[in-house]
Protein backbone atom coordinates (compact mmCIF):
# COMPACT_ATOMS: atom_id res chain seq x y z
CA UNK A 1 0.00 0.00 0.00
CA UNK A 2 1.14 3.36 -0.70
CA UNK A 3 1.70 4.71 2.88
CA UNK A 4 2.93 8.11 4.36
CA UNK A 5 4.31 9.38 7.44
CA UNK A 6 3.80 12.90 8.91
CA UNK A 7 4.16 14.18 12.37
CA UNK A 8 5.68 10.51 14.14
CA UNK A 9 2.19 8.58 12.07
CA UNK A 10 1.86 6.41 9.41
CA UNK A 11 -1.58 6.47 7.38
CA UNK A 12 -2.55 4.88 4.36
CA UNK A 13 -3.36 6.81 1.20
CA UNK A 14 -6.72 4.68 0.40
CA UNK A 15 -10.18 6.19 -0.51
CA UNK A 16 -13.21 4.54 0.96
CA UNK A 17 -13.88 2.36 -1.90
CA UNK A 18 -10.15 0.72 -1.70
CA UNK A 19 -10.71 0.27 2.12
CA UNK A 20 -13.60 -1.27 1.88
CA UNK A 21 -12.09 -3.69 -1.31
CA UNK A 22 -9.52 -4.73 1.16
CA UNK A 23 -11.92 -5.35 4.24
CA UNK A 24 -13.56 -7.82 1.87
CA UNK A 25 -11.06 -9.58 0.66
CA UNK A 26 -9.77 -9.67 3.95
CA UNK A 27 -12.84 -11.38 5.16
CA UNK A 28 -13.11 -13.79 1.93
CA UNK A 29 -9.67 -15.06 3.07
CA UNK A 30 -10.96 -15.47 6.91
CA UNK A 31 -7.47 -13.10 8.12
CA UNK A 32 -7.83 -10.39 10.44
CA UNK A 33 -7.24 -6.54 9.70
CA UNK A 34 -6.22 -4.21 12.30
CA UNK A 35 -7.85 -0.49 11.14
CA UNK A 36 -7.79 2.95 13.14
CA UNK A 37 -8.71 6.25 12.00
CA UNK A 38 -6.20 9.88 12.82
CA UNK A 39 -7.67 12.88 13.14
CA UNK A 40 -6.18 16.48 14.72
CA UNK A 41 -6.47 15.68 17.90
CA UNK A 42 -4.92 11.89 17.83
CA UNK A 43 -1.69 12.69 15.96
CA UNK A 44 -1.13 15.46 18.67
CA UNK A 45 -1.74 12.93 21.29
CA UNK A 46 0.58 10.30 19.74
CA UNK A 47 4.02 13.04 19.86
CA UNK A 48 3.58 12.20 23.82
CA UNK A 49 1.60 8.62 24.08
CA UNK A 50 4.65 6.33 23.00
CA UNK A 51 1.93 3.25 23.66
CA UNK A 52 -0.56 5.00 21.67
CA UNK A 53 1.81 5.96 18.84
CA UNK A 54 2.55 2.28 19.00
CA UNK A 55 -0.81 0.63 18.68
CA UNK A 56 -1.62 2.95 16.22
CA UNK A 57 1.54 2.23 13.66
CA UNK A 58 1.52 -1.25 14.10
CA UNK A 59 -2.25 -1.13 13.14
CA UNK A 60 -2.71 -3.02 9.42
CA UNK A 61 -4.72 0.33 7.91
CA UNK A 62 -4.95 3.63 9.14
CA UNK A 63 -6.89 5.95 7.23
CA UNK A 64 -7.33 9.81 8.05
CA UNK A 65 -10.73 10.29 9.00
CA UNK A 66 -10.06 14.09 10.19
CA UNK A 67 -10.41 16.68 7.15
CA UNK A 68 -7.37 18.65 9.23
CA UNK A 69 -5.30 15.76 8.33
CA UNK A 70 -6.00 15.69 4.71
CA UNK A 71 -5.15 19.34 4.67
CA UNK A 72 -2.54 18.59 6.48
CA UNK A 73 -0.93 15.83 3.98
CA UNK A 74 -1.20 18.66 1.19
CA UNK A 75 0.51 21.02 2.59
CA UNK A 76 3.75 18.88 4.01
CA UNK A 77 3.35 17.64 0.02
CA UNK A 78 2.50 14.27 0.62
CA UNK A 79 -0.95 14.26 -0.44
CA UNK A 80 -3.63 11.88 0.76
CA UNK A 81 -6.46 10.96 -1.87
CA UNK A 82 -9.75 11.87 0.75
CA UNK A 83 -10.92 11.79 4.27
CA UNK A 84 -12.25 8.39 5.26
CA UNK A 85 -14.85 9.42 7.89
CA UNK A 86 -14.76 6.51 10.50
CA UNK A 87 -18.63 6.58 10.84
CA UNK A 88 -19.38 6.50 7.12
CA UNK A 89 -16.79 3.58 6.75
CA UNK A 90 -18.63 1.87 9.95
CA UNK A 91 -21.69 2.07 8.11
CA UNK A 92 -20.62 0.66 4.74
CA UNK A 93 -18.92 -2.19 6.79
CA UNK A 94 -22.40 -2.66 8.21
CA UNK A 95 -23.52 -3.43 4.98
CA UNK A 96 -21.67 -5.18 3.64
CA UNK A 97 -21.93 -7.69 7.17
CA UNK A 98 -25.07 -7.67 6.02
CA UNK A 99 -24.77 -8.67 2.60
CA UNK A 100 -22.36 -11.60 3.19
CA UNK A 101 -24.60 -12.87 6.00
CA UNK A 102 -21.34 -12.04 8.62
CA UNK A 103 -21.93 -10.93 11.94
CA UNK A 104 -20.87 -7.50 13.83
CA UNK A 105 -19.90 -7.11 17.53
CA UNK A 106 -20.69 -4.09 19.24
CA UNK A 107 -18.42 -2.90 22.42
CA UNK A 108 -18.32 0.36 23.62
CA UNK A 109 -20.69 3.58 25.01
CA UNK A 110 -23.30 3.18 27.73
CA UNK A 111 -25.43 0.23 27.82
CA UNK A 112 -28.52 1.82 26.64
CA UNK A 113 -26.84 3.38 23.84
CA UNK A 114 -25.12 0.03 22.71
CA UNK A 115 -28.42 -1.96 22.69
CA UNK A 116 -30.05 0.93 21.15
CA UNK A 117 -27.73 0.37 18.24
CA UNK A 118 -27.73 -3.10 18.51
CA UNK A 119 -31.53 -2.91 18.13
CA UNK A 120 -31.53 -0.58 15.30
CA UNK A 121 -29.30 -2.43 13.54
CA UNK A 122 -31.00 -5.60 13.81
CA UNK A 123 -34.43 -4.26 13.34
CA UNK A 124 -32.75 -2.63 9.67
CA UNK A 125 -31.01 -5.38 8.13
CA UNK A 126 -31.76 -9.05 10.40
CA UNK A 127 -30.94 -10.05 13.87
CA UNK A 128 -28.65 -12.50 12.50
CA UNK A 129 -26.68 -9.54 12.37
CA UNK A 130 -25.89 -8.66 15.44
CA UNK A 131 -23.32 -11.51 17.48
CA UNK A 132 -23.38 -9.67 20.80
CA UNK A 133 -23.25 -6.40 22.23
CA UNK A 134 -21.38 -4.79 25.65
CA UNK A 135 -21.05 -1.62 27.43
CA UNK A 136 -17.55 0.44 27.30
CA UNK A 137 -17.28 0.49 30.94
CA UNK A 138 -14.70 -2.05 32.31
CA UNK A 139 -11.31 -2.56 34.85
CA UNK A 140 -8.16 -3.41 32.97
CA UNK A 141 -8.59 -6.75 34.79
CA UNK A 142 -11.82 -7.10 32.59
CA UNK A 143 -9.84 -6.55 29.61
CA UNK A 144 -8.69 -10.52 28.94
CA UNK A 145 -11.96 -11.72 29.13
CA UNK A 146 -14.23 -9.07 27.63
CA UNK A 147 -11.95 -9.96 24.98
CA UNK A 148 -12.39 -13.92 24.97
CA UNK A 149 -15.58 -13.31 25.10
CA UNK A 150 -15.70 -11.05 21.80
CA UNK A 151 -13.85 -13.51 20.14
CA UNK A 152 -16.05 -16.43 21.02
CA UNK A 153 -19.02 -14.95 19.84
CA UNK A 154 -18.68 -15.69 16.33
CA UNK A 155 -18.31 -12.35 15.03
CA UNK A 156 -16.43 -11.45 11.56
CA UNK A 157 -16.16 -7.66 12.35
CA UNK A 158 -15.90 -5.53 16.25
CA UNK A 159 -16.85 -2.02 16.16
CA UNK A 160 -15.31 -0.50 19.64
CA UNK A 161 -16.78 2.67 20.29
CA UNK A 162 -14.39 3.64 23.63
CA UNK A 163 -12.36 6.87 23.57
CA UNK A 164 -8.88 7.64 22.77
CA UNK A 165 -6.68 5.48 23.45
CA UNK A 166 -8.37 3.05 25.16
CA UNK A 167 -10.00 1.84 22.08
CA UNK A 168 -6.76 1.88 20.02
CA UNK A 169 -4.60 -0.14 23.42
CA UNK A 170 -7.29 -2.48 23.49
CA UNK A 171 -7.06 -3.70 20.41
CA UNK A 172 -3.55 -3.56 19.67
CA UNK A 173 -3.15 -5.36 23.18
CA UNK A 174 -5.46 -8.08 22.42
CA UNK A 175 -5.17 -8.82 18.94
CA UNK A 176 -3.71 -12.10 19.37
CA UNK A 177 -6.91 -13.35 21.27
CA UNK A 178 -9.18 -11.36 18.67
CA UNK A 179 -7.56 -13.14 15.50
CA UNK A 180 -10.32 -15.07 14.74
CA UNK A 181 -12.64 -11.41 14.16
CA UNK A 182 -11.66 -10.54 10.49
CA UNK A 183 -11.92 -6.48 11.18
CA UNK A 184 -11.05 -5.29 14.46
CA UNK A 185 -12.00 -1.46 14.36
CA UNK A 186 -12.51 1.70 16.71
CA UNK A 187 -15.40 3.98 16.01
CA UNK A 188 -14.90 7.03 18.67
CA UNK A 189 -18.03 8.47 19.31
CA UNK A 190 -20.41 6.78 16.06
CA UNK A 191 -22.47 4.42 18.51
CA UNK A 192 -23.85 8.06 19.99
CA UNK A 193 -24.60 9.42 16.77
CA UNK A 194 -26.32 5.70 15.17
CA UNK A 195 -28.44 5.72 18.53
CA UNK A 196 -29.34 9.49 18.18
CA UNK A 197 -28.01 10.55 21.43
CA UNK A 198 -25.85 13.02 19.54
CA UNK A 199 -26.39 15.05 15.89
CA UNK A 200 -24.25 14.82 13.30
CA UNK A 201 -22.94 18.38 11.05
CA UNK A 202 -24.67 18.57 7.78
CA UNK A 203 -22.84 17.44 4.48
CA UNK A 204 -21.81 20.85 3.99
CA UNK A 205 -19.65 21.20 6.96
CA UNK A 206 -18.61 17.74 7.08
CA UNK A 207 -17.07 18.92 3.38
CA UNK A 208 -16.17 22.12 4.88
CA UNK A 209 -13.58 20.03 7.86
CA UNK A 210 -16.04 22.08 10.09
CA UNK A 211 -17.55 18.80 11.58
CA UNK A 212 -15.38 19.52 14.56
CA UNK A 213 -17.03 23.01 14.96
CA UNK A 214 -20.57 21.11 15.03
CA UNK A 215 -19.51 18.98 17.66
CA UNK A 216 -18.05 21.52 20.21
CA UNK A 217 -21.21 23.25 19.40
CA UNK A 218 -23.20 20.73 21.00
CA UNK A 219 -20.79 20.15 24.38
CA UNK A 220 -18.85 23.16 24.65
CA UNK A 221 -18.02 22.54 28.22
CA UNK A 222 -16.85 19.24 27.38
CA UNK A 223 -14.70 19.42 24.31
CA UNK A 224 -13.52 23.45 23.98
CA UNK A 225 -9.96 21.44 25.56
CA UNK A 226 -10.11 18.89 23.43
CA UNK A 227 -10.96 20.97 19.77
CA UNK A 228 -9.52 24.65 20.18
CA UNK A 229 -6.44 23.29 22.33
CA UNK A 230 -6.40 20.72 20.38
CA UNK A 231 -6.94 21.81 17.28
CA UNK A 232 -4.15 24.80 17.80
CA UNK A 233 -1.37 22.50 18.48
CA UNK A 234 -1.97 20.39 15.49
CA UNK A 235 -1.68 23.60 13.07
CA UNK A 236 1.76 24.66 15.18
CA UNK A 237 3.17 21.07 14.75
CA UNK A 238 2.01 21.43 10.61
CA UNK A 239 4.05 24.50 10.24
CA UNK A 240 6.91 23.37 12.34
CA UNK A 241 7.07 20.17 10.04
CA UNK A 242 6.65 21.85 6.87
CA UNK A 243 9.48 24.84 7.73
CA UNK A 244 11.84 22.24 9.30
CA UNK A 245 12.01 20.39 6.21
CA UNK A 246 13.16 23.72 4.54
Amino acid sequence: MNRIKILNTTIDNLSMAETLALVEEKISKKEQLHHVVVNAGKVVSMQKDMQLRESVNQSHIINADGQAVVWASKFLKQPLKERVAGIDLMANLVEMAHRHKNKIFLFGATEDVVKSVAEKYASHYSPELIAGYRNGYFSASDEEEIAKQIANSGTQMLFVAISSPIKENFLYRHRDILKNVNLIMGVGGSFDVVAGKTKRAPKWMQDAGLEWFYRFLQEPRRMWKRYLVGNSKFVWLVLRERFRKK
